[in-house]
């Protein structure tokens, strides 16, 4: 059994990005990192904080969302959302566009 956590919190620019014309179109999720804002030795404190920190992040009428369209929308440039990660935090992802099968 291999040890768990730390778990971190981190914000992200986040945005959809086509991924191809199969099945009608598809898009998938990608991020770049903006900040780590806490590091929690329990998983379930670490979500906990991502959430009440999501809800802040997604009121549009101040913060770095202020003006943003949703990350759905064809003409949004991408959102700032907090997601959470074990052991680390990557500088950006996915690490490889992912392919349709």
């Amino acid at each position: 059994m291999r040890p768990k956590g730390p778990w971190i919190v981190a914000v992200y620019h986040t945005a959809l990005r086509w991924g191809g014309p199969e099945e009608g179109g598809w898009w998938y999720d990608a991020g770049s990192l903006a900040r780590i804002t806490r590091v929690f030795r329990h998983e379930e404190r670490a979500y906990a904080y991502s959430r009440r920190l999501n809800a802040k992040l997604r009121n549009r009428t101040y913060g770095p969302n202020q003006g943003k369209r949703e990350k759905s929308s064809a003409a949004s440039d991408g959102v700032y959302e907090a997601l959470v990660w074990e052991q680390h935090a990557p500088k950006g992802f996915p690490d490889v566009r992912p392919r349709y099968e």
